[in-house]
């Protein structure tokens, strides 16, 4: 009651900023138990009101009043606009971040609820570099969905890094990526050590060739990826102390558009095999593992953050993609 009148007095003054009308402790205490609570996690979850709205099935009017109320009780602003999306604040971050934690143990709870029903629902939330999004990850999703056909899955397609900070930040359970040397934070379930190589047509000149060095691709028009992806810093190395490998003249920042630069044949791409997987199965594609001094491997695997306590669909669905990792067939890999 004493929180309802203090939000109704304030609707008679100007709309002063949420600092000013903080609610006490107490008060406080009780909001944490509101509707408010649900809104806002969704929100900062999708980082969009309307979508927030339509997930929920409730009108954007609402939601935008749930978190005004709420920033308002704080004193503290949760979100600010950049651009035409939204983004949490240092204080919207540090609440987001408990209410995380306050949730899973309940959607943990229903899950098990659900499972003693035979309901077995629940979602599974991925993070996933592009190669894999565009080679095993589709019939991986499908084998799962058909097994399990009331479990939601969400899958994001980002960089390596991002998938590691998603992990670590909680807003994903499973995660595809390659990583040099894993933070402490992250537990690799099964991994392979992709050989970086080079991808080409059949009918190319370099085809024939048994052992390539960089320098040998670089005497063909070569097509490499950006310094934000992980194939180019696991070679950037190689290109900064070979004097006979010339500058890169075509850099993409898309393994897709990689793989398809080497489909159109008059580019060579330096990359792992995992982007060209169905390519390099049917045979329209050819991949050769460099043969080149000091070049490292790069690490790839299935990640969950370390010591994570999976609910019944992450779970469920990191069981899965472990049986279905270990049975890849790879060229260039080493299952380690």
């Amino acid at each position: 009651m004493a929180l309802r009148m203090h939000l109704d007095r304030t609707k008679t003054f100007r709309t002063p900023s949420p600092r000013e009308r903080a609610l006490s402790p107490a008060l406080l205490a009780r909001i944490f138990h509101q509707p408010a609570m649900i809104y806002f996690q969704t929100v900062a979850e999708l980082l969009s009101v309307r979508e927030c709205a339509r997930r929920l099935n409730v009108a954007s009017s609402a939601v935008s009043r749930q978190i005004t109320q709420l920033e308002d009780a704080l004193g503290m602003a949760l979100f600010q606009r950049e651009g035409r999306r939204l983004q949490l604040t240092p204080a919207g971050e540090i609440l987001f971040r408990h209410v995380r934690r306050v949730a899973s143990p309940l959607e943990a709870a229903v899950s098990e609820l659900d499972m003693l029903r035979g309901l077995k629902t629940g979602s599974v939330r991925i993070a996933t570099v592009e190669s894999v999004g565009m080679s095993f990850l589709p019939p991986l999703l499908t084998a799962f969905s058909q097994q399990h056909p009331t479990l939601h899955l969400s899958v994001e397609v980002t960089s390596s890094a991002d998938v590691v900070a998603r992990l670590i930040g909680e807003t994903v359970d499973v995660g595809f990526g390659f990583v040099t040397t894993p933070p402490r934070e992250i537990e690799m379930a099964v991994r392979r050590d992709m050989r970086v190589g080079v991808l080409m047509r059949r009918d190319h000149p370099l085809a024939e060739r048994k052992s390539l060095s960089l320098a040998d691709c670089f005497t063909h028009p070569v097509a490499i990826g950006t310094r934000d992806l992980s194939i180019r810093r696991a070679i950037q190395p190689i290109l900064d102390a070979s004097p006979s490998v010339p500058p890169p003249l075509l850099e993409v920042g898309s393994i897709r558009m990689l793989v398809e630069l080497a489909e159109a044949g008059h580019h060579v791409s330096i990359m792992t095999p995992i982007g060209a997987h169905n390519e390099i199965s049917r045979g329209s594609l050819l991949f050769r593992s460099l043969d080149e001094p000091g070049l490292s491997t790069n690490r790839f695997g299935l990640m969950v953050r370390a010591g994570a306590d999976l609910h019944f669909a992450p779970a469920v669905f990191y069981e899965h993609a472990k049986e279905h990792f270990r049975g890849l067939e790879l060229p260039g890999a080493v299952l380690t």
